[in-house]
């Protein structure tokens, strides 16, 4: 059996501990990807699934528990290799892609790489191949203000899975597009997870969306249930 790719085990988060208005947002969450399993995760407004996004990847830390990536316990460590694990096992999407507006689609597919010590020969290689599985292969040299809102989402897609990342968390990632142009570009982030074969841990509130992937969990009052 292969390695997890990412555990969280007794995860805890309560903001203003100690003070007045405390809220335990995480209490005592326990979760295992495994490569290959995309897995949704549904919850309420405010029940705190960015938060758990943001400990399993390494934007912020627990009060308690243990972050696992690839075998490796990111407890104790310091900024420098927490931001090397983010940068090179972790890939990130959000409802709004922040792309960088004044670089092209391709730019900003090879930008990360670059930063992460790839050249730029193979950078450009995987960039066209990226944004050619999403469908974008003729708009490679378009900046954002020339895509579209799927588009844009798409490449936001190929951004994060740039240097191959171990896993993918995904907030929200069709949150901010029409019903129609939510199912296309979902279907071409699943076609994406599935050929890189990474772990995806992806919130949404779309109960259609979720239910198209290996399994359900659900964030209530600080703990995942199935």
């Amino acid at each position: 059996m292969s390695e997890a790719a990412l555990v969280l085990s007794g995860i805890v988060k309560t903001y203003n501990r100690g003070r007045p208005g405390e809220v335990e947002v995480l209490r005592g969450i326990d979760l295992t990807l495994a490569p290959g399993e995309i897995v949704a995760l549904v919850a309420p407004s405010g029940a705190g699934k960015s938060t758990l996004l943001h400990i399993a990847g390494l934007l912020d830390t627990p009060d308690a528990g243990s972050v696992i990536i690839g075998g490796r316990d990111m407890g104790g460590q310091g900024d420098r290799a927490r931001t090397a694990v983010r940068r090179a096992e972790v890939g990130f999407i959000y409802q709004f892609h922040h792309l960088l507006p004044e670089f092209t689609a391709a730019e900003n597919v090879i930008l990360p790489q670059l930063a992460n010590g790839v050249g730029r020969a193979a950078a450009e290689a995987r960039a066209a191949d990226l944004l050619g599985r999403v469908g974008l292969s003729d708009r490679m040299t378009h900046r954002p203000a020339q895509l579209s809102g799927g588009e844009q989402q798409r490449v936001a897609f190929a951004r994060a899975l740039a240097n191959a990342p171990r896993v993918l968390l995904a907030d929200e990632p069709t949150g901010n597009l029409d019903p129609a142009t939510s199912d296309r570009v979902f279907a071409a982030l699943m076609d994406l997870v599935r050929h890189q074969g990474l772990a995806a841990l992806i919130a949404t509130h779309n109960l259609d969306l979720a239910a198209r992937m290996d399994r359900v969990l659900r964030l209530d009052a600080g703990r995942l249930t199935v």
